[in-house]
């Protein structure tokens, strides 16, 4: 277990750095599939290894001129605030509905993504 542990932390970091994401796309199912947590515990332990992997991603990108820092700070700090009400959601759902709704938004993400590649769209 230790070294899938291993490999899927390496692709979380590489997916970040590559896309943007990582945590919640990858490693939430990984944990609650594979590992056997349960979605609260998946989604908990994904937000923690978001920290590094975005800090990391985030200086590489920096460095090369890449990102708007006013935005990003801006976004960030409302974003915590949505984050502790958001995680406060999390935890009054059973963990059934919670999954529901992450699949959903993932579904609902890539259809749209899958779109927009086919019409063109950056």
């Amino acid at each position: 277990m230790f070294a899938a542990l291993i490999g899927v932390g390496a692709a979380a970091g590489v997916l970040a750095g590559l896309l943007g994401v990582g945590g919640g796309v990858l490693l939430v199912p990984f944990l609650v599939l594979a590992v056997g947590m349960t979605q609260h515990e998946a989604e908990a332990t994904s937000l923690l290894v978001i920290l590094p992997t975005a800090v990391a991603a985030s200086i590489a990108l920096r460095r090369r001129g890449v990102g708007d820092l006013p935005i990003a700070l801006v976004i960030g700090v409302v974003g915590a605030f949505g984050a502790v009400a958001g995680a406060l959601l999390a935890l009054s759902l059973p963990a059934d509905v919670l999954r529901a709704v992450f699949a959903v938004l993932l579904a609902i993400a890539g259809l749209r993504l899958i779109r927009d590649a086919r019409m063109g769209q950056a």
